[in-house]
């Protein structure tokens, strides 16, 4: 979340900020009065503590002296349900502000273009041609059909719309790709592996901002009175490992990594990419987390950014790097590059990594801290999460940008060793 200091000293300064960058409308009437609310009942609240403490010694004292004391033990019991009511109504105010404050965006970095949607982001940089095919290219359904190896219906026979079930070699590559991705983040990048539950708790969600705006986003699970969230990305258990620490400033940055299962309801994205692996209810993704000094989160985004890109690079597929508008970047981020892998079916570009610097946003819900060296004080750290890639887009990618004219596809060199030297399947 925001910076509370932001919503009380310059909220107008920021309700004009998150209009124009993310046409996002605070409600600034609602936050003054709450406020004031606030600050009102914080005062009377601690006038009332000190009232209590100064009666309360008087009641010693007029014991001492063998005074009655029931006068004033009557009126320290009134304060103290007026302090109970007050306290309570505080809580409830903090609760209102609280609640509003877990709703607004965060607020873009300075270099990020002001813009509605994907129509109004910048690209930045390309890498490879896209290949001249002499024949009809086919989609990956096509392609994946043969054999049944890609089997939409068997997927949703057992679970419904927007799942899929993968057979033998194709299988196979699937698998080999997020092995070769782990494989690079920890052997070259520096990113420790872990392997994180993919079923967490509210805390979990709300520490990196799915809830409580995204919840219709999210599948979940109830047993007893337990509720658990299936995760949309390993970000959420990889980056809540650091709520509640502190952690020495020589500890960062920290890297990890994970090869998960991730679960999105896609709300509201009916009716598109319907056909085939491209949109998923479940799919597997290879996430990259890095916990950064606030001084150096930014070079660590183009660090990540680079470490994705060495991914498309090895398997020698072409991509593009696009920096997103304010209208077109996640809710929590301050800062995100695309990388967009060329689909030959379609002629295009398509979105197969997001990278994102969160600044302190997530942190301060995490309460994820460093200590500073030179003033022994503890600070918010900054966040940042990438796609390393997402598997299944990274599966569509290879078998469209290396089919054959038969419908066999070509094994990308780097992949080989993971599927024992095999060069082809088909």
């Amino acid at each position: 979340m925001l910076d509370p200091a932001l919503l009380r000293a310059r909220l107008a300064e920021t309700a004009a900020r998150l209009k124009q960058t993310r046409n996002f409308d605070l409600d600034v009437e609602a936050v003054e009065a709450l406020e004031a609310e606030r600050k009102r009942l914080s005062t009377e609240t601690q006038e009332l503590q000190n009232l209590r403490n100064t009666r309360s010694k008087a009641i010693g004292q007029a014991k001492a002296r063998g005074e009655d004391v029931a006068p004033l033990m009557a009126e320290v019991a009134g304060i103290g349900d007026r302090l109970k009511a007050n306290e309570q109504a505080l809580g409830d105010v903090q609760c209102k502000l609280a609640g509003i404050a877990l709703g607004i965006p965060n607020l873009p970095h300075e270099s990020v273009p002001i813009g509605r949607d994907e129509h109004d982001n910048v690209e930045i940089s390309r890498w490879g041609e896209p290949r001249h095919f002499d024949f009809q290219v086919k989609d990956h359904v096509e392609l994946g059909e043969r054999h049944g190896w890609l089997d939409g219906d068997a997927g949703a026979k057992l679970s419904g719309a927007r799942f899929t079930v993968l057979r033998g070699q194709l299988a196979h590559l699937h698998r080999a790709l997020g092995q070769f991705m782990l494989d690079l983040h920890t052997g070259e990048h520096g990113y420790l592996e872990c392997n994180v539950p993919v079923l967490v708790n509210a805390e979990s969600m709300q520490g990196t901002g799915q809830l409580p705006k995204f919840e219709d986003d999210l599948f979940a699970t109830e047993v007893g009175e337990s509720k658990r969230y299936l995760v949309p990305t390993a970000e959420v258990p990889l980056t809540n490992l650091v709520r509640d620490t502190i952690q020495d400033n020589d500890a960062l940055p920290l890297r990890m990594t994970a090869h998960t299962l991730c679960f999105r309801a896609e709300a509201g994205s009916y009716g598109r990419d319907t056909r085939g692996m491209i949109r998923q209810h479940q799919f597997e993704k290879v996430e990259m987390v890095q916990v950064a000094r606030a001084g150096d989160s930014y070079a660590q985004l183009e660090e990540m950014v680079g470490h994705a890109e060495k991914v498309l690079q090895l398997l020698g597929l072409p991509y593009r790097r696009m920096l997103l508008c304010t209208g077109d970047m996640g809710f929590g981020s301050t800062k995100t590059y695309d990388l967009e892998v060329w689909l030959p079916s379609q002629a295009t570009y398509r979105e197969i990594s997001s990278c994102s610097n969160f600044e302190d946003f997530q942190a301060r819900r995490l309460q994820a801290r460093v200590r500073n060296v030179e003033t022994g004080k503890p600070e918010l750290v900054h966040t940042l999460n990438g796609s390393g890639l997402a598997i299944g887009r990274t599966l569509i990618a290879v078998m469209e940008n290396y089919q054959n004219a038969d419908g066999s596809i070509t094994v990308p060199d780097a992949l080989r060793p993971y599927l024992r030297g095999l060069d082809r399947i088909a």
